[in-house]
């Protein structure tokens, strides 16, 4: 066929609940502290930073986790999906981060109690389980 050249499309659908009770004021009182409009709370969930079936042993993965987050002045760790952490990545986030960054309110949830021996085994009483 002349002047038809075969051309390679996407199509994406996508439903939306226009009747949903979730508003502005709630999506952003989720992430602020309540002065102002400014983001300044985050929840990062843990199990992101797995790759696979690994489990969180290590430093690197901790700091990798917390990469960024002293932006915030609450950072929520939410644990849900994770099985167990190492000892380095527990005191890589819950005592050397919370040391170096002391303007950083560092919460935790969802934590089994494998995760949260380690946590009480590396941390003071200062971080908050939320």
């Amino acid at each position: 066929m002349l002047g038809h050249e075969s051309i390679d499309r996407t199509i994406v659908w996508m439903r939306l609940n226009n009747h949903t009770s979730r508003t502005s004021k709630k999506i952003f009182d989720q992430h602020t502290t309540g002065e102002g409009y400014r983001f300044d709370k985050t929840i990062v969930p843990v199990r992101l930073a797995q790759y696979g079936d690994e489990q969180l042993m290590s430093r690197s993965q901790a700091k990798r986790l917390v990469a960024r987050v002293e932006k915030f002045k609450i950072v929520i760790l939410d644990f849900n999906g994770v099985d167990m952490i190492g000892q380095a990545f527990a005191d890589e986030v819950f005592r050397v981060f919370a040391k170096r960054h002391t303007g950083v309110n560092l919460k935790y949830i969802n934590a089994n109690a494998e995760v949260m021996k380690l946590i009480e085994r590396v941390t003071s009483t200062d971080i908050e389980k939320t």
